[in-house]
């Protein structure tokens, strides 16, 4: 398969870079009209592809993109480079695509997920060793083992804001190790003797938001560093300004500002939830599926990681998981609706453990999205089963938060928890999921399709 993509972007000269998440493929193209985006979506393997401007999203499944992007970088080493001629028109048009195709906003929200997408793995890991630890402890059962599976599962928690410094760094064009430093800054558990005027610090305050400012704020820093000392120099004095100048911004202004914005952002959650609960979670439910369709899902990572670190959980993504139900019971509507099309219940039939599991552009670039009516009925889907779970949170009732951000459909009962405790949490998820479901199937089912019989599709 990667043998089969790379020549369909352009070849290795035209891939600017290549990352991945759980199931897309994520390409940066120097020249957008290389790509053969009308082969790349009927090559077998592929379930759905992306684009924006120089961004080419390939949805290939959880598991394959990992394989297929390691498969591709080695290819594209070993292929011919590009020459200086090709580089350069290509950051022309890179230059000129961005400009004329992308809003600001939606650079800003590409860039911060592109930050975000290669630390999923960890919090994934780190919350299922986290969800096992809580279950042991409320069990009583292995209580030696408890501070061990604690300790594996919050080490990374404890220093993600120097990933995210890293990873800010090299994605905004400094130095990937100095943003990492100046975000260690924050997490450094010496900050409680320094005196910020008279405010007490805590390590980690402010979280992966006064990270991902504190790594800016370096690569600024870092970028004027280059312009004005002199080349003799620039190997001492650039590195020690880009530490200690933001360092220092860092531990007397920005921990307490974006600790300040951390917390409220946890407040606004819980009081949106406590005062339209209902209202909040159909429209959240309705709207995630569209989110993920366009990748725009990535750029609320930082939103669900502020959560988890403020309050222990995300109680957005119980939520947004209902979407993923809408579609599994869309798909399930489909299958039944179209008894002659071999090929669409084929798909399903392939597609839905994924999407029971959460995963769910299988199905929507296989099923709902190529039908038309499906996408939206499984976006209603999403709605309801989104506004029972915000309806149960409403008025201090059961709120439900999930410990790490990733996984969702039946994969997130690991890491649930709730107010009233994880079997609530348990019960009121699983029943959002059986809303979704219905919603979804029942939406689909009498008003997915034109009132005439459907017909299976031509060969």
């Amino acid at each position: 398969l990667a043998t089969t993509l790379l020549p369909l972007l352009g070849g290795p000269a035209n891939i600017h870079s290549l990352t991945h998440c759980m199931t897309r493929l994520r390409a940066d193209v120097a020249d957008p009209d290389l790509v053969r985006t009308a082969d790349l979506r009927t090559t077998p393997g592929v379930l759905g592809v992306v684009t924006d401007g120089t961004a080419v999203q390939i949805v290939l499944g959880p598991g394959t993109a990992a394989r297929v992007a390691a498969a591709m970088e080695a290819g594209a080493k070993a292929g011919p480079e590009a020459t200086a001629d090709t580089a350069t028109r290509g950051a022309a048009l890179r230059a000129e695509r961005r400009d004329r195709d992308a809003t600001p906003a939606k650079r800003v929200l590409r860039r911060v997920a592109q930050v975000f997408v290669p630390l999923i793995p960890a919090l994934i890991g780190c919350g299922i060793v986290a969800g096992l630890a809580g279950l042991l402890a409320n069990l009583h059962w292995a209580p030696a083992l408890v501070p061990a599976l604690n300790a594996v599962a919050s080490g990374f928690m404890a220093l993600i804001g120097v990933f995210v410094g890293y990873r800010t760094a090299r994605e905004f064009g400094g130095t990937p190790v100095l943003g990492g430093a100046v975000a260690a800054v924050a997490v450094w558990p010496g900050v409680t003797q320094v005196d910020a005027f008279g405010r007490a610090l805590t390590p980690g305050q402010g979280g992966v938001l006064g990270a991902l400012a504190a790594a800016l704020l370096a690569v600024a820093v870092e970028r004027a560093c280059r312009r004005v000392v002199p080349a003799a120099l620039d190997v001492l004095v650039t590195p020690t300004l880009t530490v200690l100048l933001p360092g220092l911004i860092t531990l007397y202004g920005l921990m307490w500002a974006a600790g300040e914005v951390s917390e409220a952002v946890g407040h606004f959650a819980d009081r949106l939830l406590a005062r339209g609960g209902a209202v909040a979670g159909f429209v959240l439910g309705g709207l995630f599926l569209p989110l993920v369709m366009l990748g725009l899902h990535q750029a609320l990572i930082p939103v669900h990681a502020t959560l988890i670190a403020e309050r222990g959980s995300t109680v957005l993504l119980p939520i947004l998981a209902m979407a993923g139900a809408g579609q599994v019971g869309a798909a399930v509507a489909v299958y039944l609706r179209l008894p002659g099309d071999v090929s669409v219940r084929r798909t399903v039939r392939s597609a839905l453990p994924a999407g029971l599991l959460g995963v769910g552009e299988p199905l929507v670039y296989g099923v709902s999205l190529p039908l038309g009516r499906p996408f939206a009925t499984a976006c209603v889907g999403g709605a309801f089963g989104g506004g029972f779970v915000g309806f149960m949170a409403q008025d201090g009732g059961g709120t439900v938060g999930a410990t790490a951000i990733g996984p969702s459909g039946w994969a997130l009962f690991p890491l649930l928890r709730g107010d009233q405790g994880p079997v609530e949490a348990v019960v009121v998820y699983a029943a959002g999921l059986l809303v979704g479901y219905a919603a979804g199937f029942l939406a689909t089912y009498f008003f997915g399709f034109p009132r005439k019989r459907p017909r299976a599709a031509s060969p």
